[in-house]
């Protein structure tokens, strides 16, 4: 357990209190644990990268803690009403896609690759945008609804969710047949 991995897991231990604060109406509360989350997944690659301080649990750990905190943060925010169905079930078919596409070539003793797409780093940090800026609105009252020549800033920020998610998810599936096809050919020879 090296700082960046120490750091990932904090992150994945305080998601349950960011949805617990949620849950209670605390939305500033949760909006500052949630812009220190976010902060400390930045942290952690950066940590990483910086010191080689990259490891097989880091590769494993990083993208859980991203996928348990935002999954979980988009479905509060669905479940109370902050955010549409429509771009919850978006984000977490994504990731649910992802997780089962690492399981299923494990399961079929292909090692799954735990190198993260680029198109999926700039997808979660758009999530990321987008539930900080929502929570902004519930927790400090900042007003991120005001209108922007095509519409309300966070209405903005779902279509550039919806598009980064749909691409990030088209795009792992585009390699993974690729793996498979690749690794197919190999066991032919």
């Amino acid at each position: 357990m090296n700082p960046p991995n120490i750091i990932s897991l904090g992150r994945l231990l305080i998601s349950p209190i960011i949805v617990w604060l949620m849950m209670t109406g605390a939305f500033e509360g949760a909006f500052w644990l949630f812009l220190l989350a976010a902060f400390s997944d930045a942290l952690d690659g950066a940590i990483a990268k910086r010191f080689d301080m990259v490891t097989l649990l880091g590769g494993y750990l990083d993208p859980i803690a991203d996928k348990v905190m935002l999954v979980s943060v988009f479905l509060v925010l669905g479940s109370l009403g902050h955010l549409p169905l429509w771009i919850v079930l978006l984000v977490v078919s994504r990731d649910a896609l992802i997780v089962g596409g690492a399981l299923l070539l494990w399961m079929l003793a292909r090692s799954p690759r735990m190198k993260p797409l680029m198109i999926s780093k700039v997808n979660t940090v758009c999530q990321i945008v987008l539930a900080v800026a929502v929570l902004a609105q519930l927790g400090l009252g900042l007003p991120v609804k005001f209108t922007v020549t095509s519409g309300a800033i966070v209405d903005i920020l779902m279509v550039v969710v919806a598009t980064t998610t749909l691409t990030s998810g088209a795009s792992y599936l585009v390699a993974w047949a690729r793996n498979m096809n690749h690794t197919e050919a190999e066991n032919e020879k």
